[in-house]
This record gives structure tokens, C-alpha cells and sequence, in this order.
């Protein structure tokens, strides 16, 4: 499996350029190909899953070139669960937006799609730290242009907005990684977690602020208080396939957080003393408690779902700043079901302004078709509020096991608990404004309003079927995914597999140092003889 890992990068690098220029004036050429790329990549990422399974981890080394030297990318448990779920989720959501026509009302759509799951792969699949950059800037630079798709004056404000705040988040990235290079004269994240052992104690104050300017990045991406004002408008003005793509995105930085905090920075570094974990619960914390406010307090569907994934991701660095096993494999659990019910809403989301012209919390006249999407609502509510039977009720029951023997684990399950029935009051009361109050049959429709008739058609309802589906199935297969979240955290805190598969192990690494010793002592014997053949040449 070892050359496949590059595939995921590769297949949507080739497919979007050549929608973009030889199928540009031809819809139905884009959504075939669209598809059909969407369709391979998860055929590919599910195979890269089976083989990841058994805890094996590869790597690739581009060109050839050995790391630390050269770009390396590694497929471990943790990257192939990601790409898996990026490749299910941006089929579903693809499949959305062909069948409601959003695909329609913008230019370019298919190949900045295609140019954005190649981002959200690459910064999943990167085993250097610079090239994690690179990625993050061609998924932000794809999804500017999905932002505003579609137009409109709000759309292009929040868009401007988004666009203000990851900038200042690259330029940051930018200060990070040269003060990263300085510190450790190496970008390899495999190379990083072995220098970061051996540094000197005079090094430990530099160490701390480079892992604080990373972690201010990483939780920008992930929007976690104080750095979260990008998302309610981003995510509430987005056109809603895009919205729900972008519930994957907040998950790329706690994957970083997850994967450069278990590696170059775990809490054992002598520099780190405890710094991650004493930022990231604190304002976990506070994220978790202003999401689920949010959620109560919004006035639309769309700014409720906007909410409930700021506070999804409270949820979710709660557990991940806890570092340990226990807890990493609860945080995966949930991290899974927290991008599926995150979709989910915001595809119904769409169903409802379809319908109504607006997503606000009045009373208008009945849907046409809204007990299906008051079904599709209920289900996507339950799973967001974490509510039993499904997935979010088992994922929050890990967490709060997992948090248990931590000295705040008072505080913490106060606010799980608690701002899980703010959120059931919130979405409650969503529910009955829209599809359970009376309504009034006489009501006009919003003004210039007509019904539109591509998300109302039955592909894309099945779409959103299918979300909810994976919802179910994640419930059913609760086991399954259980233990495999907890056998990826145990591999996540036993870094030392991922180091010897990147640079070899240490017999693998003497030998190669032998075998390059001899050839550079063969070199240099070669160029002492050359002179001296030449003389003789001469002479005779």
C-alpha cells in the first residue's frame, strides 16, 4: 500500500484542474467527473483504512528522498480514519449539491471542490510540519471561493470576514514554523519528536513559545475560544454544502492538536510541563459553555448549527486536552460523530430555507414536504444534543468516563451535562418554531420567495438520508469504532512507531549511515587517483 498513500492527493490535484479548464462550459462533463473523483476517493481511503488497521504505519517519501531531508508523507490509524471520513463525507455532500443544484448558481464549484478535499488530504496525510502549512493554505484558498459561492452581500461579508482571520492565522503560522526551524534546525515531524528529547535545558523557554504560537493556529482552525468569531457568520452565510464540508474543516486543527501534542509536544517534555493541557481545558471549557448559549439564544436554524459546532468542539478539546489513552480515543469517537451530525444539520438547514424562503425562528405558513425534514431535524437534533439512542450519547459517556479522574472532572461534567440540556432547549425550541406550533395556513410567504424546486427533489433528500444513515451506523457499529479509536490512541502514545517508520530504526539508520560513509570514502578515494592517472597519462 505503500505508493496509494499519495493517492488521495493526487486523484483530486489531476481531476480539479481538468474541470476547471476543459470542462468549464460543460455542467454535466463537471459533475461526472466530480463524481465519479469523489466516488474513487473513498474506494481509496477505505482501502488505506483496512490497511492501516492492524497498526502498521508507512510512510512515503517523495522523490525518494529519505526524511528528514525530504516531504514524507504517513499513513498511520489516525491519518486513515481522517481521510476516510473527509472521503465519505465530501461524496455525501457533493452528491448534495448535484442533486439541489448548488452546483449551479457558481462558477468553478466542482474544481475548487476538488482542490479543497486535496487540502483537507494533504494536511491529514503530511508527515512535515511545513508541508502542513502548504495544505492548509490550498483548502483555505479553496474554500474562499466556495464561500462565496453563490453570491449575495451577506455571503461576501462573511466570507471577507473568514478570509481576515485565517490570513492573520497563516501569517502566524508563518512566525511559528521559522521559530520552529531555529529552535530545531528540522521541519520533519518524526525528526522534531527526537530532537525535542534532546535539546538542552537552556532551550526550554523557546520550546514553550514555539509550541504556544502552534497551538494558537492549530485552535484557530479549530475554533476554540478566544479565537472562534470567525465561525458563527462563516458557517451561518456559507451555502449549506459548503457549511457542511467546512464541519470537517474545525476538525483539522484538533487533528494537528491530537497529532503534534502526542508527538514533538507531548506533556512528558520536561519544557512543556503541562502547558497544553492547562490552555486547552480552561478554554475548552468556556468554548463548550458559549457554543450550547449560542445554540439557545439563536434567532435562525442557521445560526443555532453554527453555534452547536463551536460547541461541538468544546466538547471535543476537552477530552483531547486531557492527554491521555483514555481520553484521545473518546475525543476520535466523538470527533467522527460530531462532523456527521454537523453536516447533517446544516443540509437541513437548507432543506428549510428551501422551503421558506429563511431559516428564522417565526411562524409561517406549513412546508411543502416539512414532515420529512421535521423527522430529518429531529434525528440530526438528537445526535447533536448528544441524546440517547445515537452516537453523540455514547461519545459524551466516553468523555465523561475518560475525565473522570482528573482533579476538574467536577467542572467538566457540570458543563457537559448541563450545556447538553441547554442545547436539548435550544433545539427544542428550533423544532417547535418551525415544524410543531401551529401555523397559519393564510400566511404570506417572505417577499420575492419562490419555493425552490432543486432541494426539494427527492436525490437530495435521499443525500441527506444517506447523512443520517452513517449517523445510525456509527451507532450500530459503536463497538467496532470504539475500539479502534482506542487502538489509534494507543499507537498515538507510542510515538515511537511512527518515528522508526519515517526515519528507520536505529539499526536501519546505522546501516544506511554506513553504506553512505563508504560511498562518500569511495568518492573521495576516486578523486585522489584521478590526478595522478592523468600525470601518468601525460608522462607516457
Amino acid at each position: 500500500m505503500e505508493h496509494w498513500i499519495i493517492a488521495p492527493i493526487v486523484v483530486p490535484a489531476i481531476v480539479g484542474p481538468m474541470i476547471g479548464l476543459t470542462m468549464r462550459h460543460d455542467r454535466l462533463l463537471q459533475r461526472v467527473a466530480g463524481l465519479t473523483s469523489s466516488a474513487a476517493l473513498v474506494g481509496l481511503t477505505l482501502a488505506l483504512l483496512v490497511a492501516a488497521a492492524n497498526g502498521t504505519v508507512e510512510s512515503y517519501e517523495l522523490g525518494s528522498w529519505p526524511a528528514p531531508f525530504g516531504i514524507v508523507l504517513v499513513l498511520d490509524r489516525l491519518s486513515a480514519m481522517m481521510v476516510a471520513l473527509t472521503a465519505i463525507l465530501g461524496l455525501v455532500v457533493l452528491a448534495y449539491a448535484v442533486a439541489t443544484g448548488w452546483d449551479q448558481r457558481g462558477r468553478n464549484f466542482h474544481a475548487l471542490y476538488q482542490f479543497q478535499l486535496m487540502g483537507l488530504f494533504g494536511a491529514m496525510l503530511t508527515g512535515d510540519i511545513f508541508n502542513l502549512f502548504v495544505f492548509f493554505e490550498i483548502l483555505l484558498i479553496a474554500s474562499y471561493g466556495l464561500m462565496t459561492h453563490g453570491g449575495g452581500r451577506m455571503r461576501l461579508r462573511g466570507g471577507v470576514q473568514y478570509v481576515i482571520f485565517n490570513l492573520a492565522g497563516s501569517t502566524l503560522f508563518l512566525f511559528a514554523l521559522g521559530t520552529l526551524y531555529a529552535v530545531f534546525g528540522s521541519l520533519n515531524m518524526a525528526d522534531l519528536a527526537e530532537r525535542a528529547q534532546m535539546l538542552p535545558a537552556g532551550d526550554a523557554a523557546l520550546v514553550r513559545v514555539t509550541a504556544a504560537l502552534l497551538l494558537l493556529v492549530f485552535v484557530l482552525k479549530g475554533a476554540l475560544l478566544p479565537v472562534h468569531f470567525w465561525l458563527p457568520n462563516t458557517y451561518a452565510l456559507a451555502p449549506a454544502p459548503v457549511a457542511a464540508l467546512f464541519a470537517v474543516m474545525t476538525k483539522v486543527g484538533a487533528y494537528t492538536v491530537i497529532r503534534v501534542y502526542t508527538l514533538v509536544f507531548p506533556d512528558t517534555l520536561p519544557a512543556m510541563d503541562g502547558l497544553v493541557s492547562d490552555v486547552l481545558v480552561p478554554a475548552a471549557l468556556i468554548t463548550l459553555a458559549l457554543g450550547m448559549i449560542g445554540v439557545l439564544g439563536g434567532r435562525t436554524l442557521a445560526r443555532i448549527a453554527a453555534f452547536a459546532a463551536i460547541g461541538s468542539m468544546g466538547t471535543l478539546f476537552l477530552a483531547i486536552g486531557t492527554f491521555t489513552e483514555t481520553a484521545t480515543a473518546a475525543a476520535l469517537f466523538y470527533l467522527v460523530h460530531s462532523t456527521l451530525s454537523g453536516a447533517a444539520m446544516f443540509l437541513v438547514v437548507d432543506q428549510v430555507r428551501a422551503r421558506r424562503g429563511n431559516s428564522a425562528l417565526a411562524l409561517q405558513a406549513p412546508m411543502v414536504g416539512g414532515g420529512l425534514v421535521a423527522a430529518f431535524f429531529f434525528i440530526a437534533a438528537i445526535a447533536a444534543v448528544g441524546m440517547p439512542p445515537l452516537s453523540g450519547f455514547l461519545g459524551k459517556l466516553m468523555i465523561l468516563d475518560a475525565i473522570r479522574v482528573q482533579p476538574w472532572w467536577a467542572w467538566g461534567w457540570a458543563l457537559v451535562l448541563g450545556t447538553s440540556l441547554i442545547a436539548l432547549v435550544g433545539y427544542a425550541r428550533a423544532g417547535s418554531a418551525l415544524f410543531w406550533k401551529p401555523h397559519d395556513n393564510s400566511a404570506p410567504p417572505p417577499e420575492d420567495f419562490t419555493p425552490e424546486d432543486g432541494a426539494q427533489s427527492g436525490w437530495g433528500q435521499a443525500a441527506l438520508g444517506g447523512l443520517i444513515a452513517l449517523i445510525v451506523a456509527l451507532t450500530v457499529f459503536a463497538g467496532p469504532a470504539s475500539r479502534y479509536a482506542r487502538a489509534t490512541a494507543a499507537q498515538l502514545y507510542t510515538p515511537e512507531t511512527y518515528i522508526h517508520a519515517v526515519l528507520g530504526t536505529p539499526q536501519e539508520r546505522a546501516a544506511r549511515a554506513a553504506r553512505e560513509q563508504a560511498l562518500a570514502d569511495a568518492v573521495h578515494g576516486a578523486d585522489h587517483a584521478a590526478p595522478a592517472h592523468s600525470v601518468t597519462e601525460e608522462g607516457h
